[in-house]
């Protein structure tokens, strides 16, 4: 497998609080993202993005997420092989993003 470009949650923070210009694609399923949630991201379940990854352009940087990052990372690979020239992995996931900087989220 490629290397898919990764970035981890303290990072991933420091761009949220520095106002950078980039998108968080969360691709879990509705259940889970009614659980727990990094604001401001956009829920495209995994499924869909092969019919919705036209919505964003290839050029924007697009940090991809899920509970781990092995799903994430799936779809990181496929956004590439589409043109993608700037996606992310965020490693990790959502446990990370809990575990080091938002414990008042729920784990499941």
């Amino acid at each position: 497998m490629n290397m898919i470009p990764e970035i981890d949650v303290v990072t991933l923070k420091n761009k949220i609080d520095a106002n950078e210009k980039f998108k968080i694609i969360d691709i879990r399923e509705s259940e889970e993202v009614s659980i727990c949630k990094i604001n401001n991201t956009i829920h495209i379940p995994m499924m869909e993005i092969p019919k919705r990854f036209n919505e964003f352009d290839k050029n924007d940087e697009l940090i991809i997420q899920c509970k781990s990052g092995a799903r994430s990372a799936r779809v990181c690979e496929f956004l590439i092989h589409q043109g993608f020239s700037n996606v992310k992995n965020l490693k990790g996931g959502i446990l990370d993003w809990i575990r080091l900087i938002d414990s008042t989220q729920k784990i499941y």
